[in-house]
């Protein structure tokens, strides 16, 4: 059973929280996001209004193990600094003499940001003796870092086997609350929509969805595989030809347990994937030898806002087409407006369709924004997160 930061005394302890700062910076090495950072700031804010001596942590990049200064958390802690509205200083490293000083000499209500955990590749091995030297840090481990919490790191397992005390931070407990609502309690009808480039990534997930909801929508290059293993020619759209039979038993279970499943009907196609692409509107029977498949066309989003109507729970992972450039956008900013219109409860994750959301700007309209790409579909494919199983497990 999972604690919570809420559960937990305080004041006046050493808090180590795990958070997720790894965040998009500019040439001049300013935040241009600040989605994560915030996602944390109800669980911070707690802390230190409770008199802990708040210690942060988190990766940025992937600085394989070595001092890389484009990772350093150093804008994080200038941009932290000013949200909270007091000093957020920089430890110089996340262990050694000099960071358990620092953390030894907050006092109660202050806060301290670590660097970068990756700098050391012992991090991503978990290793025990790194783990402990973090555990060393602290009375209290709060693991607020759902994103990163399908990865058996130090900083994620290890602390929390090492830890005196273990909870979950405010954001790791809603995201597993809308997950079990849309996942394991749903109201029904509960439709998954799932997009993206490639069926591999999501072939657990598919198979495990097929088993619990009563819809699954299909769209983005991933679609491609499954019409032609329909017999579709899909001219030079993306398709995972050792994939075929894998969509086909898909597709054939789906049938067998009664769950509808829907597919582009007509695709926005061209020769190549640019701005300026000479494009057509074709049915997906008639793709151009030669020609991509690169957005679902207006009568699959009909379609597709069909089979949302009468929905009450959606679970949302994957754009419909090539979002990112303006001719193969129409589709995906389509299904966001149907997604926000739907009365029901949506929950959407991932990076793409996060950011597919704010750019159609009905963010506002959905009723959760998961801030985990990989842990989210990780929960999709039916998945225990070696984070939340961690915390589970922590001595009390």
């Amino acid at each position: 059973m999972i604690r919570y930061i809420d559960q937990v005394d305080l004041n006046g302890k050493r808090v180590l929280m795990r958070v997720d700062f790894n965040v998009p910076l500019d040439e001049e090495r300013r935040v241009t996001d600040d989605t994560r950072i915030r996602a944390a700031l109800p669980s911070i804010d707690y802390a230190l209004e409770r008199g802990a001596r708040l210690v942060l942590c988190s990766h940025c990049g992937r600085p394989k193990g070595k001092r890389v200064e484009r990772y350093s958390l150093k804008p994080v802690a200038d941009h932290l600094s000013a949200l909270l509205g007091r000093a957020v200083p920089l430890a110089p490293d996340c262990t050694g003499p000099e960071v358990e000083a620092m953390c030894n000499a907050l006092r109660d209500g202050e806060v301290l940001l670590l660097e970068n955990l990756r700098y050391h590749e012992e991090e991503t091995r978990n290793d025990p003796a790194f783990a402990a030297s973090l555990a060393a840090l602290c009375d209290v481990y709060v693991n607020d870092a759902f994103a990163v919490s399908h990865r058996a790191h130090a900083s994620v397992v290890g602390v929390a086997e090492k830890a005196g005390e273990c909870a979950a931070g405010f954001l790791m407990k809603n995201e597993l609350r809308y997950f079990n609502r849309a996942m394991e309690n749903p109201v029904r009808p509960l439709v998954a929509v799932l997009g993206g480039a490639k069926v591999s990534s999501k072939l657990g997930a598919l198979r495990n969805i097929v088993e619990r909801v009563d819809k699954v929508v299909i769209g983005g290059a991933m679609a491609n595989t499954f019409l032609k293993s329909r017999g579709l020619d899909v001219g030079a759209s993306m398709v995972e030809e050792d994939l075929l039979e894998d969509a086909r038993g898909i597709l054939e279970h789906a049938m067998e347990r009664g769950v509808k499943t829907y597919l582009p009907v007509d695709a926005v196609v061209a020769e190549e994937l640019r701005d300026d692409a000479v494009t057509r509107l074709v049915p997906c029977q008639e793709i151009p030898a030669g020609w991509m498949a690169l957005d679902i066309g207006p009568a699959s989003l009909n379609l597709f806002s069909q089979a949302l109507y009468d929905a009450k729970t959606i679970v949302w992972n994957g754009p419909m087409g090539a979002f990112e450039h303006a001719p193969f956008s129409r589709g995906t900013m389509g299904l966001a407006e149907a997604v926000s219109r739907a009365h029901a409860l949506s929950i959407v994750g991932g990076g793409d369709t996060d950011a597919a959301v704010h750019r159609a700007g009905v963010a506002g309209e959905i009723s959760y924004m998961s801030t985990g790409g990989g842990a989210f579909l990780a929960l999709l494919e039916g998945r225990e997160l070696p984070g939340i199983k961690a915390l589970e497990g922590c001595s009390r």
